[in-house]
């Protein structure tokens, strides 16, 4: 009797765990000595993963990413092979002196205090647990390690164009994640990231002239200084301070330093503190002052529009190469912004992807349409705000993109792996563009406001975890309550494109009939725009059937439904078609109608 009680709950439990959404978590406590001199560093982490997982694991991976960097890797063959109409990454690590490979080596791994075997594959650490980790429970894994920092070729590494000498994005041994779908041990080729949520507790004792800028909250400022806080006048710096940093509920930790980083600090009304670190040389001098009162408003604009930021400080660093989000900063290239304009458009999207990526931290390796997509939009909401451009649809420039890209014939879904597309301008016109119009066209279906809705709610349920795109749909769906899997389907699971086409005008007495073609095989609820010659007009919307509804009209005719598996559809008005000046789809422009001028009649 008690051996089927035992298995009923068992039962019961597991169930319930493969039913119900959960994640991993780790606690991260790194300390990590570095030689300026040599652009290396020696490490010890002392890691807690608790499995809160349905499932028993036996083995356990790491992300090594700095292997990636040297001729021969991975990345260098893709970018070789596949990237070779832009970001030819190959070439520049092939011309890397030995001096500026990068290298990560495990000198030791422990298990509870148990050695245990791992075996290095290039970007990717493999570890066989000596002990199994069960469900619900934690182990701690202690390791040593060693990395040689190398040159800036992709988001990391050191003396970059701006001449930063340390960048240090993704410079530790990270656990890859485990979620229900199995190990996200991706090699690293140059694409995007997913990591456990955790906490972390990072020291970096490196030469007393650098000031570091970081994620967290840094521990000590008085026994630094370097304009974190006034220095405490009994401190006396030896030639390395040790700067600890806490960051608490982040899936990710980077850090950047250099002896000529000026620190500036701006604290927002009822917000964060804004940090903004950049060289002390003549070009940056002016920019990264002016362009900081536009970056408080885009954190503002994100901060209000989608959910509330929630740690306590926010740092923009000169760094890196181009722009790319960390947790609590974003990394961003000075070269080529001696113009406080050219700034904006950057740092309003990487200051965007603290939401977008970070806080729903969807895997951008599988999804990145929702990452990079989501994020354009959003940037592009923030600019057309705070430049007062006055734009009806801020992303314009999205729809020239894609439906540049699709006339060549080379569209893949956005269901393909960030890594495998066949083209870079494919991967960025379906990430970034597609992804961005997914969100202007859902604007479209269900109403602006409802699509700004939808972003706050999905904030709500799916902050600090790793939310998919149906999860996001059905926040959509709640707000709204139309019917949207088919959208999801077919913009993001297909290359299906958009043509909707006035095929004719008929006159009949005081009546007119127009008839419109649905031309390509996506569907979409349409607005039809008729003007007269007499000046007025009149703005009809005709729902799908499959939606199960309609957005809010303000101000449009409500029309019958139309079938999709119906191509043509007929609605009447009572005017004379002498009368008619005009008639439009889609006035405003918001579908991704891939051939315009049929739009019109």
């Amino acid at each position: 009797m008690k051996k089927l009680a035992f298995l009923l709950i068992f039962c019961f439990s597991f169930a319930t765990a493969q039913n119900g959404y959960w994640q991993q978590h780790v606690d991260y406590v790194m300390s990590i000595d570095v030689d300026v001199e040599n652009f290396t560093y020696s490490g010890e982490q002392s890691l807690i993963y608790t499995n809160n997982s349905p499932d028993t694991l036996q083995r356990v991976f790491y992300h090594l990413y700095y292997n990636a960097f040297k001729p021969g890797s991975g990345l260098e063959a893709v970018s070789r092979n596949a990237y070779s109409d832009k970001r030819n990454m190959s070439r520049n690590l092939l011309s890397l002196d030995k001096d500026d490979w990068g290298d990560v080596k495990v000198l030791s791994l422990k298990q509870d205090g148990v050695l245990i075997a791992h075996t290095t594959k290039e970007t990717i650490l493999e570890v066989a647990l000596a002990s199994p980790l069960l469900p619900g429970k934690s182990t701690t894994l202690d390791m040593s390690f060693f990395v040689k920092v190398p040159a800036v070729v992709r988001r990391a590494g050191k003396n970059n164009a701006d001449g930063v000498a340390f960048s240090m994005a993704q410079w530790y041994p990270k656990l890859c994640e485990y979620d229900d779908q199995g190990w996200h041990a991706n090699p690293y080729l140059g694409r995007e990231f997913y990591g456990v949520w955790g906490d972390f507790d990072v020291t970096i004792n490196i030469d007393k002239n650098y000031t570091v800028a970081a994620s967290g909250y840094l521990q000590n400022p008085e026994k630094i200084g370097h304009g974190y806080a006034d220095l405490d006048p009994e401190v006396t710096h030896e030639e390395k301070i040790s700067w600890r940093f806490i960051a608490p509920d982040v899936h990710d930790f980077s850090w950047a330093a250099d002896p000529e980083y000026i620190h500036d600090v701006v604290p927002i009304k009822n917000g964060p503190v804004m940090h903004f670190f950049y060289k002390n040389q003549a070009p940056y001098l002016k920019s990264w002052k002016e362009f900081q009162p536009y970056a408080v408003e885009f954190l503002t604009f994100f901060s209000d529009n989608i959910g509330k930021y929630p740690y306590k400080q926010y740092s923009v660093i000169m760094a890196g190469d181009g722009g790319m989000e960390y947790a609590m900063c974003t990394f961003i290239t000075g070269s080529g912004y001696s113009d406080y304009r050219r700034l904006l458009g950057v740092t309003s999207h990487e200051i965007a992807h603290t939401w977008f990526q970070f806080l729903l931290a969807t895997n951008e390796s599988k999804h990145a349409w929702m990452d990079e997509g989501f994020t354009s939009y959003i940037d592009d909401a923030a600019l057309n705000s705070a430049l007062s451009l006055n734009k009806t649809v801020p992303n314009d420039g999205a729809y020239i993109d894609y439906v540049n890209w699709v006339s060549k014939g080379l569209e893949e879904p956005l269901t393909t792996h960030a890594d495998r597309f066949k083209f870079n301008q494919g991967y960025g016109t379906s990430s970034y563009d597609k992804g961005s119009i997914f969100l202007s066209q859902l604007g479209y279906i269900i109403g602006e406001e409802n699509l700004y809705k939808t972003m706050q709610l999905y904030f709500k349920r799916w902050a600090f975890k790793h939310p998919r795109p149906y999860d996001f749909i059905r926040c959509a769906e709640k707000v709204s309550g139309l019917e949207l899997d088919w959208y999801l389907m077919d913009w993001a699971q297909t290359t299906k494109q958009i043509d909707y086409q006035i095929n004719s005008i008929i006159g009949e007495g005081s009546k007119t009939k127009i008839v419109l073609k649905r031309g390509k095989q996506m569907p979409m609820p349409i607005d039809v725009l008729v003007r007269f010659k007499n000046g007025t007009s009149q703005l009809y919307n005709i729902p799908l059937t499959m939606m199960r509804g309609h957005r809010p009209l303000e101000g449009a005719k409500l029309l019958e439904s139309w079938s999709w598996a119906q191509p043509y559809y007929v609605f009447e008005i009572n005017v004379s078609k002498e009368d008619l000046l005009e008639v439009v789809i889609d006035p405003l422009g918001f579908t991704a109608d891939v051939s315009r001028k049929n739009n019109s009649l």
